[in-house]
């Protein structure tokens, strides 16, 4: 599993230009599922996203989580962070999980993320998405799981 997180002042998705998910200052995840990713791997994308400390603290550190700082996180399904580019110029996208697991690991990140406490908002899952953002920072991290055999 992969997350691109960016630390946002604003985000939000559109789908056919309805707003679907909207947040102010926290984080957009961007998240790709990959054919090998378990519950596990959801519950561990979803643990280092609610504790990454990437807000700035008083003395302009980054120390401070999403829920430090009272922020939302709005998370948007996005199996392109599995292409593979390595050969050729056309991405392949072998190793991103069918669309069932995708969905289902998915919402189960959304659950961790939002039983945590923090305010959730969501793009719509396999729908073409416009995404809006203004990061803050800028700040973008990648998260991956642990990968498996």
């Amino acid at each position: 599993m992969k997350a691109v997180v960016q630390r946002v002042s604003r985000a939000r998705v559109l789908v056919d230009g309805a707003v679907t998910g909207e947040i102010g200052h926290g984080l957009l995840v961007l998240l790709g599922v990959a054919a090998t990713d378990i519950s596990a791997d959801a519950g561990f994308i979803a643990g280092k996203i609610a504790r990454l400390r990437i807000f700035n603290d008083e003395k302009r550190l980054m120390n401070l989580s999403v829920s430090d700082v009272g922020g939302a996180v709005l998370v948007v399904s996005q199996f392109t962070l599995l292409a593979d580019t390595r050969k050729g110029n056309r991405p392949g996208f072998g190793q991103a999980a069918e669309p069932q697991l995708a969905e289902k690991l998915y919402e189960e990140v959304v659950a961790e993320l939002g039983a945590g406490g923090l305010t959730i908002e969501t793009g719509r899952f396999g729908a073409m998405m416009e995404v809006e953002l203004v990061n803050d920072g800028p700040v973008t991290i990648i998260v991956e799981s642990p990968e498996h055999e």
